[in-house]
């Protein structure tokens, strides 16, 4: 069998998007894969071409609703039962990663469940993107490539040319993530430190460190309802801050996020297209990942190392 046609790529319903492009970066066709829905609202999924012997990369991002998951369980089903040579799952974006933990009694893991769904499913490797906490990548017992975002957000922030930059952290639990970037471009840190009344509502937010005539970088993984990331921008902006700007791998948007961020003090915020953005809001722009999975794609396929991806 040609290398050109040893592996074979499928897209679930939500983000075929992103699978499109990923296709046309490999310079290979997305394989013909059809999703039959019932009145009920249950679906069966199927594959119209053969995959036996093939290496199968399935690409759907698991965001809300559930319906992403289930589809991505079923295809890597269907493609067990069709004699597929490996499995490989491309979740550009792993929903339920916020649930890494018992933080208080009686909750469950979340994102320890989906890990444990996908094994039994039949994955035989997982590509995804900046996971919440990144020992998730531990709730696996088959190989893992953990790529991040800052692939596409860094080569950005540099075309900016913005002097006298600083980056920042939403939370102390983001501070690491943050850092990295400081260090990488070689500018000053500054942390929020935050408290919450509930989840999704923030109750009060402090500065730690100097944003006076900066221009401001809000650096986090995933940006949901935006009370938080705007939240901080307004606060930035009274202390002095000359300009604030924040990016994010992941576009979850939800709620009235998208007002939030159109009445903020945000330049901009700049999300990666892990997970489609399909409302309307000026200030919101998306950087395609899709050369970077692509890449990959191409080089775990080759046996190759993917480590020369990483910019950080």
């Amino acid at each position: 069998m040609s290398e050109q046609n040893s592996f074979m790529v499928f897209s679930g319903t939500k983000t075929r998007y992103l699978a499109e492009k990923i296709c046309e970066s490999l310079g290979c066709p997305l394989g013909n894969l059809v999703v039959t829905k019932f009145s009920d609202g249950e679906f069966a999924v199927s594959f119209e071409e053969s995959i036996r012997g093939r290496d199968v990369f399935l690409v759907q991002s698991t965001f809300p609703n559930s319906d992403n998951l289930m589809e991505l369980l079923l295809m890597i089903d269907a493609a067990k039962r069709a004699s597929a040579k490996h499995i490989i799952a491309v979740i550009p974006y792993f929903g339920w990663a916020r649930q890494d933990r018992k933080d208080k009694p009686r909750v469950s893991i979340g994102a320890k469940l989906v890990a444990d769904l996908l094994s039994v499913a039949g994955i035989d490797r997982l590509i995804t993107m900046d996971l919440h906490a990144d020992q998730i990548q531990g709730f696996f017992n088959v190989p893992v490539d953990h790529l991040y975002g800052s692939g596409v957000i860094l080569p950005y922030l540099q075309s900016l040319n913005l002097d006298d930059l600083v980056i920042a952290s939403p939370d102390v639990g983001g501070s690491k993530r943050a850092n990295s970037y400081a260090k990488y471009l070689g500018c000053p840190l500054v942390l929020c430190n935050k408290t919450r009344a509930r989840a999704n509502v923030v109750a009060s937010m402090q500065i730690i460190g100097d944003v006076k005539d900066k221009n401001v970088v809000i650096i986090d993984d995933m940006v949901d309802t935006a009370g938080t990331i705007t939240k901080a921008a307004d606060i930035m902006k009274k202390a002095g801050a000359k300009s604030v700007r924040a990016c994010a791998s992941h576009c979850v948007m939800s709620g009235p996020a998208s007002e939030r961020v159109a009445e903020s003090s945000l330049e901009e915020i700049v999300f990666t297209d892990s997970i489609p953005y399909t409302q309307q809001c000026e200030k919101v722009k998306q950087l395609s990942v899709a050369e970077m999975f692509a890449e990959t794609i191409r080089r775990v396929e080759n046996h190759e190392s993917i480590s020369s991806q990483y910019l950080l």
